[in-house]
C-alpha cells in the first residue's frame, strides 16, 4: 500500500513538472521544471532498486545535459525571442498526435493487465547488491572497447565545442 502511494505521488510530481515544462513562458523556469521531472524519475529508479540507473540519471541528465541546456539558454538572447510573435502552423498535427497518444493510453489502461504479464516478480531478477556489480562487470569486460570509444568521442566533441566557442569570443 505504501509503495503505491509513493509511486502515485512520484508519478503526479513527474507529470505536473512535465506539464510545467511545456506551459512555462520563461525558458530558464522550463529547464528547472525539467530538472525536477528528471529527479522524479531518479526517485522512481531508486524505488525499483536500480541505484546505478538513478545515479546515472542524476549525474548525466540532471548534472550534465541540463547544465548544458542552461548555458545555451543563457547564451542565446531569450529576451529578443520572447518579444517575437509566436506563430505555429503545426497545431493540427499536434492535435492528431495528442489524440493518437490518448487512444494508446486508453487502450493500455483497459488492456494493460493482460498485455504486460511477467513470469517472475522484478525483485527476483537481481538482488540489491548484484545490480551495480553486474553492470560494472559487463561494462568493463564485455563492452570495454565500445565504452572507451564513446568516451574518446565525447572528449573530441568537448574539445571541438571549446575550440568553436573560443573563435566566437
Amino acid at each position: 500500500m505504501i509503495d503505491q502511494i509513493i509511486f502515485y505521488t512520484l508519478a503526479f510530481i513527474i507529470v505536473a513538472m512535465s506539464l510545467m515544462v511545456i506551459l512555462a513562458r520563461n525558458a530558464v523556469r522550463s529547464a528547472l521544471y525539467l530538472i525536477s521531472a528528471l529527479l522524479g524519475f531518479a526517485a522512481l529508479y531508486i524505488r525499483l532498486q536500480a541505484e546505478l540507473l538513478a545515479g546515472v540519471q542524476i549525474l548525466v541528465y540532471v548534472g550534465g545535459i541540463m547544465v548544458l541546456f542552461l548555458f545555451v539558454i543563457m547564451l542565446v538572447s531569450v529576451r529578443t525571442m520572447e518579444h517575437q510573435a509566436r506563430q505555429t502552423r503545426q497545431w493540427k498535427a499536434a492535435v492528431v498526435i495528442a489524440l493518437g497518444v490518448a487512444a494508446e493510453l486508453i487502450y493500455l489502461i483497459v488492456r494493460g493487465g493482460s498485455i504486460f504479464v511477467t513470469k517472475q516478480p522484478p525483485d527476483a531478477l537481481l538482488t540489491k547488491s548484484q545490480n551495480t556489480q553486474v553492470v560494472g562487470e559487463a561494462l568493463y569486460s564485455t563492452y570495454l572497447l565500445p565504452f572507451e570509444i564513446a568516451s574518446v568521442l565525447l572528449l573530441v566533441a568537448m574539445i571541438g565545442a571549446v575550440v568553436l566557442a573560443k573563435k566566437k569570443i
